[in-house]
């Protein structure tokens, strides 16, 4: 079977899409399977939608990446995006045409600094990872490259700024995707650092200030990577080879905060993409953590503990789905400022990938670090109803009491906390050293004892939740009812299904 190339999809009469011949106008680090899956995909939608009419050529941030296997395969692969949409099933297959090349700056520096050089190179875009906007001082402006992201890229900028100097409108629109609090300001805030750090002239500073634009963006979609148990016979159906195959969910939503220029460079409105600029992309970013993470985390430590294992399951499960509901658009979305109808919007969406048959999303896997995730996405949609209404959101306290009952450990390992849920089977709860150290040293805690010792954990919450009227009191109530009746009759109750 031949791999993957222009050569091959004309062999095999291949008759959708491609792009073969365009000048590189995105330069992008990272060519794993997210940005793949997700910004690529909507370059190459443009191209074909909008006739935005560019390359995008890929920079391996690390020593160890994919670069050569890219090449091979002339920078194509095939996407797959699975899952539901407005009720139906769905699963497309696209090939993703819009990759010009990789480059290894490990192995040739020159070939990215080359890039700097390129007049219509005016796109830059990035995910290294949550651990990729950070300024390691120890990167020296002589290193070929920098080891940091951001160091790469005030190498590159410098590059660039020599090359044209002066000349307006040479600088880029740089669209941070890393999971980080305003990623694009972070990232400049660290390549000013090297500016400094590595004594660059005051004009070099000014321009990456006034010629840049560095753009905080909201990221949205599962991507799942490569199939590995369907490549052969995805590979069989296409008639050719393709070791970088990448899968993910339908649902895509991508916000990028700039100015209101950057419709007209970046045609994803003519498109009709799910892409929005806007001057504010945080009321979307506490959408997505509130509602659909914040289910998440509400809702998967109460449903292991009824016996369910992938998130799917709770969706075909009555109960724990109107409970899931009950917290969502309830407690959670009274809590938000964007319009209701365009939050509830969101939470349809937001069901329907939950039931995505193609992923089995573990709930053991979701349960990692459960105390920073509460704290992060369901503490605000708790404070935030306790001062609209002046009183407890029942869900929300509920799921609080999950979260303590499924943190119940008894043995204390090097892989974590030990535990055993009501079925008899054994899991392992993994957290921050001290979190695990503090639920066992209390594991002979009576309920009331207990919830008042979490509560009160100010190094946990940032604050003393029994603090909050009537908090502690509730989750004392409900891990006795947890205890007596198990986490599902407490949802049905909560639900009124009984």
């Amino acid at each position: 079977m031949q791999k993957l190339s222009y050569e091959t999809l004309k062999n095999i009469q291949y008759d959708g899409y491609i792009l073969k011949d365009a000048p590189e106008r995105i330069l992008q680090f990272g060519e794993g399977n997210f940005l793949r899956g997700f910004v690529d995909y909507f370059v190459d939608v443009m191209n074909e939608k909008a006739g935005f009419n560019s390359k995008v050529v890929l920079c391996q941030p690390i020593a160890q990446g994919l670069s050569d296997a890219i090449n091979e395969q002339n920078g194509l692969y095939t996407l797959y995006l699975r899952g539901f949409e407005n009720g139906q099933k769905i699963n497309s297959k696209r090939v993703i045409s819009c990759v010009s090349r990789c480059i290894n700056p490990y192995a040739d520096f020159s070939a990215l600094l080359e890039c700097a050089k390129n007049p219509n190179l005016r796109f830059i875009t990035c995910n290294t990872t949550e651990a990729g906007i950070t300024f390691d001082a120890s990167c020296k402006f002589t290193d070929t490259p920098a080891s940091s992201y951001p160091g790469k890229l005030t190498q590159f900028l410098y590059e660039r700024f020599k090359y044209f100097g002066s000349i307006k409108g040479k600088g880029f629109i740089i669209l941070s995707c890393e999971l980080i609090d305003n990623n694009g300001k972070e990232l400049e805030k660290c390549v000013l650092e090297y500016a400094s750090l590595w004594h660059l002239e005051h004009d070099f500073i000014t321009w990456i200030k006034q010629e840049n634009i560095f753009c905080s963006t909201l990221v949205d979609r599962i991507v799942t990577g490569y199939p590995a148990k369907e490549a052969a016979n995805l590979c069989e159906e296409n008639s050719y080879l393709d070791t970088l195959i990448d899968t993910g969910e339908i649902f895509g939503f991508w916000v990028i905060e700039g100015p209101e220029s950057l419709k007209n460079e970046l045609p994803f409105e003519k498109a009709k993409l799910p892409v929005l600029i806007t001057d504010n992309h945080k009321p979307y970013k506490q959408r997505k953590v509130r509602i659909l993470n914040g289910a998440h985390t509400s809702m998967v430590l109460g449903a292991y503990l009824a016996g369910k294992d992938i998130v799917r399951d709770c969706m075909e499960d009555t109960v724990i789905l109107r409970f899931m509901n009950k917290t969502i658009y309830e407690e959670i979305i009274p809590t938000l400022t964007l319009p209701k109808e365009e939050l509830e919007g969101f939470a349809a969406s937001v069901t329907e990938r939950f039931k995505n048959p193609f992923i089995d999303h573990a709930l053991l896997a979701i349960s990692l670090n459960s105390t920073s995730k509460w704290k992060a996405r369901v503490l605000p949609s708790l404070k935030g109803y306790v001062e609209k209404y002046d009183k407890i959101p029942s869900c929300i306290t509920a799921s609080f009491a999950f979260y303590i009952a499924f943190y119940r450990g008894q043995e204390r390992c090097e892989d974590g906390l030990m535990a055993i849920r009501p079925k008899g089977d054994p899991y392992t709860i993994k957290d921050d050293a001290d979190i695990l150290d503090f639920y066992f040293s209390h594991k002979e805690d009576d309920t009331k004892t207990l919830a008042h010792a979490v509560c009160s954990h100010i190094d946990f919450w940032g604050e003393d939740l029994c603090q909050i009227p009537g908090f502690e009191e509730t989750v004392a109530f409900y891990l006795e009812q947890i205890e007596t009746k198990g986490t599902y009759a407490v949802m049905q109750e909560l639900c009124k299904l009984l």
